[in-house]
């Protein structure tokens, strides 16, 4: 008998593996599909920069985001979090004294510098100069997702096949093929719309493409955010993205989006360019842009941890914790969180 049964190795599995190692729980993990960990940038700030209003929780996420990447860091002796300054480009006047409005006010303080920086770059194209967001920076998630399931696989408790809904046996405990567990938890991001228990839930997914971009005439070693945001991975080498397509649900990457991007790029950039490569993935967005973590209402075992959207860095550990303490001592879920919200027209 096992304490879990974790379905999907994206962030939301990695984060929730976690708290069960922390907590001596056993678990068996089924992964198959490659999700929209893989071909995330993995950057991570506590500002919304259209509006330069506050993320969600984000107060209460950072400081969670930081032990939780550090104590991975130091569990599998590899670097993955890079400290990035954030440079948001103003476009005119107009958006630099919104810039100055937002710094004024008291909860955004500890992550807008009230300065405007001026454009120091040759290549870059940034008349109005940069606003600076403060603790900012980039998670290595390619290295992330390899050593973890390096680690899962070393340990047998790695099963690399499609989860078979038609093997799932739930009671007052879960029985998936020759696995028997107290608890199953589904954090499969976008392939929630093939599951059976949770797939009536509004998680629309949004497709989203990045380049990996050789720009040797690029200056700025700090993410750098206009329409798009260019993230510096070393070498002269850069994430450039990403466009949101809520129509296209194909996995393949497009020439359209890729025409997109580097239109937007040559915006703000007027140095050379080369392409070394492009992805596409989905990500799990919903309708209210809120996750959806909890328990089903009909089968007790059962939870999903989902919904991370474009925010997955900051909302995994969060979320995490979150679900394994409302399922292992029943503390109450946030409400914005919850997927009772939608019982009404759900279930």
């Amino acid at each position: 008998m096992l304490d879990y049964i974790v379905v999907g190795l994206g962030l939301a599995g990695i984060a929730f593996c976690e708290e069960l190692e922390k907590h001596n729980k056993s678990y068996v993990v089924i992964n198959q599909h490659r999700g929209a960990t893989a071909v995330s940038a993995g950057t991570y700030n506590a500002v919304i920069l259209k509006r330069f209003t506050l993320a969600w929780e984000a107060p209460t996420q950072l400081p969670i985001l930081q032990d939780f990447y550090s104590d991975l860091e130091r569990k599998f002796d590899t670097k993955l979090v890079h400290p990035l300054p954030f440079y948001r480009i103003f476009h005119s006047v107009a958006e630099q004294n919104l810039w100055f409005e937002a710094s004024d006010k008291p909860w955004l303080q500890p992550y807008i510098s009230d300065a405007v920086i001026k454009n120091s770059f040759n290549s870059i194209k940034a008349p109005f100069g940069f606003g600076k967001i403060m603790q900012t920076g980039r998670i290595d998630l390619n290295t992330l997702l390899k050593v973890y399931t390096n680690y899962l696989s070393s340990k047998d408790t790695l099963i690399e096949e499609e989860f078979n809904f038609d093997a799932l046996q739930v009671g007052s405990a879960v029985v998936y093929k020759n696995y028997t567990a107290h608890k199953i938890v589904f954090a499969e991001g976008f392939g929630i719309r093939q599951n059976p228990f949770f797939k009536k839930l509004p998680l629309d997914g949004s497709k989203g493409e990045q380049l990996i971009l050789h720009l040797p005439d690029w200056e700025a070693e700090v993410i750098v955010k206009s329409d798009i945001f260019v993230v510096p991975l070393g070498n002269q080498q850069f994430i450039v993205g990403a466009t949101n397509d809520f129509d296209d649900k194909s996995p393949a990457p497009t020439q359209s989006a890729k025409k997109q991007l580097l239109t937007s790029l040559k915006k703000i950039y007027s140095g050379k360019t080369e392409v070394i490569d492009h992805w596409a993935g989905i990500r799990p967005t919903v309708r209210d842009r809120h996750p959806l973590v909890g328990r089903h209402p009909h089968f007790n075992p059962m939870a999903i941890l989902n919904g991370l959207g474009t925010r997955g860095v900051m909302l995994a550990p969060y979320l995490a914790k979150m679900l394994y303490a409302h399922l292992e001592h029943n503390h109450s879920l946030h409400p914005q969180a919850t997927i009772s919200r939608f019982k009404k027209i759900v279930w």
